[in-house]
């Protein structure tokens, strides 16, 4: 994943974080006292980052073993390939989603 993308991703979430997001998150949380299980929205989306990048990693390297013949797992390499994509499109689409729920957020009465 380029750093341009990463960074524009870690853009997104600061935004997230100053429009009061995480404040709404903690709003519906239970009132028995518990914590949401799995952790904040901003750890989620971060790992889902992480993990995404972490493909796109394993893909390249598997692609470049193919290149330059240390391997021969072209269809490993391609699986790889298309599975970094399906989770980069995925991740997109969540962005996206939660960029517009942000901006409805916003421009709710008060």
């Amino acid at each position: 994943m380029s750093n341009a993308l990463i960074h524009a991703v870690e853009a997104d979430l600061r935004t997230l974080q100053q429009s009061g997001l995480e404040s709404v998150a903690s709003a519906a949380a239970p009132d028995n006292g518990t914590p949401m299980s799995g952790g904040s929205f901003t750890d989620s989306l971060r790992d889902a980052i992480r993990g995404t990048d972490e493909k796109e990693r394993i893909a390249t390297d598997k692609m470049a073993a193919v290149d330059s013949g240390r391997s021969d797992d072209l269809v490993g390499a391609m699986l790889a390939s298309q599975e970094a994509s399906l989770s980069f499109s995925m991740l997109m689409q969540v962005r996206n989603k939660v960029m517009g729920a942000v901006e409805d957020l916003v421009k709710l009465p008060l």
